[in-house]
């Protein structure tokens, strides 16, 4: 089995991938998981602590070879508001219910969720369904909190 000894950011020019894997925001945030490449190789990631994956960025292998990462499309909501405060306050709601964000300067997006979707809309903010990555922003409690409890678990994808 093949297995990732490191990772690299996004933006890294140490090689080319002989493969990659496409996973969603939750996916690439692990410390340890069984990943299935687009070619049905399979992957173990056994690193120290917990990481997440950047878009673009690569695992690498012990045998030196590289494994492009890609950010599943996922559905989201585009969340806009009328203005910068007025998207300031539609943050603090939707970082009130513990959501997942991209926090961008002119949207927000999250997952697709009906009961978010309404309360926002009943805020004034214009919502919109979209399809595309999501990169949402990672609380400090991550660093050693509960995404760090499953050490000895191996997930498969």
């Amino acid at each position: 089995m093949l297995r990732a000894i490191s990772h690299l950011p996004a933006g890294h020019s140490d090689g080319i991938p002989f493969d990659l894997v496409t996973l969603a925001h939750d996916e690439r945030r692990l410390r340890r998981k069984l990943l299935t490449l687009v070619h049905g190789d399979e992957v173990l990631v056994d690193f120290p602590q917990t990481i997440t994956l950047e878009d673009r960025g690569a695992l690498v292998l012990e045998d030196g070879r590289l494994v492009e990462v890609i950010a599943a499309e996922e559905q989201l909501l585009e969340v806009r508001g009328r203005s910068g405060e007025h998207l300031l306050r539609l943050a603090w709601h939707i970082g009130n219910r513990h959501t997942p964000a991209q926090l961008e300067e002119s949207r927000i997006l999250i997952a697709r969720d009906h009961v978010l979707k309404a309360m926002l809309e009943g805020l004034g903010a214009t919502v919109a369904d979209v399809t595309e990555p999501f990169t949402p922003e990672h609380g400090a409690y991550h660093a050693h909190g509960h995404a760090d409890t499953g050490h000895a678990l191996l997930y498969r994808q």
